[in-house]
């Protein structure tokens, strides 16, 4: 007597129902933000932080981005997290400034990271990390920022920390 086909294939279809995908590759997401306004006289906002950290023994985070990047969106909301919310308080004067589009000529502020010694902007974010004397502390790795949404939470918390010591 004949089984039906079904119930011929039913040992294979159960295996090959019960073997373990490959494990796919997990995403990092980190709420976004847009916290970089064209508005705003970014320079007067740097110098009150300025006048600030050296009131309060504070360094000063200026963060260099534009709402359209996603990275520089993804970073603006990982400090808004309570974690690095209370970093940010304890350790700087956060300053987000508007760098605009500066790889198609519509650059904005970038007086504001050249009076820190960074004449180029390779892409977005940048963080430079200053004394409360304006001087630049992390000049080797302010424009390395570009990945800031693919780094793990854990690493820029370390890596702010890091700068804040």
């Amino acid at each position: 007597m004949k089984r039906p086909l079904a119930a011929a294939l039913a040992p294979f279809v159960l295996v090959a129902c019960t073997t373990t995908a490959p494990p796919q590759p997990v995403a990092i997401h980190h709420p976004e933000a847009r916290s970089y306004e064209a508005s705003r006289d970014a320079g007067a906002d740097v110098e009150a932080a300025l006048e600030r950290a050296l009131a309060n023994g504070k360094k000063v985070m200026l963060v260099m981005g534009a709402n359209w990047c996603h990275d520089s969106r993804a970073l603006a909301g990982l400090l808004e997290t309570p974690r690095f919310a209370e970093l940010v308080e304890r350790e700087y004067e956060l300053v987000f400034v508007n760098v605009g589009m500066p790889q198609t000529g519509d650059g904005h502020n970038l007086d504001i990271a050249a009076r820190f010694g960074l004449e180029d902007l390779p892409g977005t974010p940048n963080v430079l990390v200053l004394s409360p004397y304006g001087t630049l502390l992390n000049a080797e790795t302010a424009t390395s920022w570009r990945n800031a949404a693919s780094r793990s939470e854990d690493a820029i918390y370390e890596e702010l920390a890091a700068l804040a010591g």
